[in-house]
């Protein structure tokens, strides 16, 4: 959140994946900052499309809500059976991680492949935490990958509407995704409820951001945009990619689950 104040943002949206766990801590911040920050909370569903790894960012829900509170239990335990089975193929393979250490860097929140692959660094095992998602260690395919329990796209929006929130499908074209969401299949989360598209993302070249701001004109979805920043992980790189404030506006508008706090 300071960081965030430090960047001279209007808005941070916090969308830790999986969890609202870091909201509380977020909002009690806020009385410490400059006057006229705003906090969108929200989070980033893991999703599963054809097999294909899908975000759902999901902004302004009631977190009581029972249902999907429910699928974010399964989810965050299947995420830490997945850890602890990656951290158990990587010892069979002679590398010398406990998941003790995996669970210190993450700190008491949920843990995930980049917690693992920074602990992979500070073992020296890889030169940097990114060098881990590859065929080597913990890519997909990878020699220590497992994978895990995740909501089909189409869920994922219906529990997050019936909550009261809205969607916006995370980096759909993003450089170091695999696999790039077609736009039928952007066509049809639209229809089935989908609020946005992430377009401004540091991993979106140009020209994918000119052909998806066309797509969410044709489609009625929200154009929005953000930094994604994962810490360390990405060098601190909040506010380097922002959203326009009329995309703020619409999203607000379309929920009913929760409001932005203001500090």
């Amino acid at each position: 959140m300071s960081r965030a104040a430090a960047a001279g943002l209007d808005v941070i949206a916090l969308t830790d994946h999986d969890t609202v766990a870091g909201h509380a801590e977020a909002r009690a911040a806020l009385a410490d900052l400059r006057p006229g920050l705003t906090l969108m909370p929200g989070m980033e569903l893991s999703c599963r499309l054809h097999g294909h790894s899908v975000h759902m960012l999901a902004y302004l829900f009631d977190p009581a809500d029972p249902e999907l509170g429910g699928e974010l239990a399964h989810i965050r335990a299947s995420r830490e059976d997945r850890a602890r089975a990656m951290v158990r193929r990587l010892q069979e393979l002679g590398v010398d991680v406990s998941w003790d250490q995996v669970e210190a860097i993450a700190a008491g929140g949920v843990v995930g492949r980049p917690h693992i692959a920074r602990a992979l660094a500070a073992g020296g095992v890889i030169a940097s935490p990114d060098e881990a998602f590859s065929p080597e260690w913990i890519g997909p395919g990878g020699r220590a990958y497992v994978s895990r329990y995740a909501l089909d796209p189409v869920r994922a929006i219906e529990l997050v509407r019936g909550a009261g929130g809205v969607t916006v499908l995370a980096h759909p074209r993003g450089a170091s995704r695999g696999w790039q969401i077609p736009d039928d299949q952007i066509a049809m989360l639209a229809a089935a409820g989908l609020s946005g598209v992430e377009i401004d993302h540091p991993q979106q070249d140009q020209a994918e951001r000119s052909r998806l701001r066309t797509l969410a004109a044709l489609l009625g979805l929200v154009a929005s945009g953000g930094s994604d920043d994962h810490g360390a992980l990405t060098g601190y790189r909040i506010g380097t990619e922002i959203a326009p404030d009329d995309a703020y506006q619409r999203l607000v508008a379309g929920a009913t689950g929760a409001v932005p706090v203001t500090g």
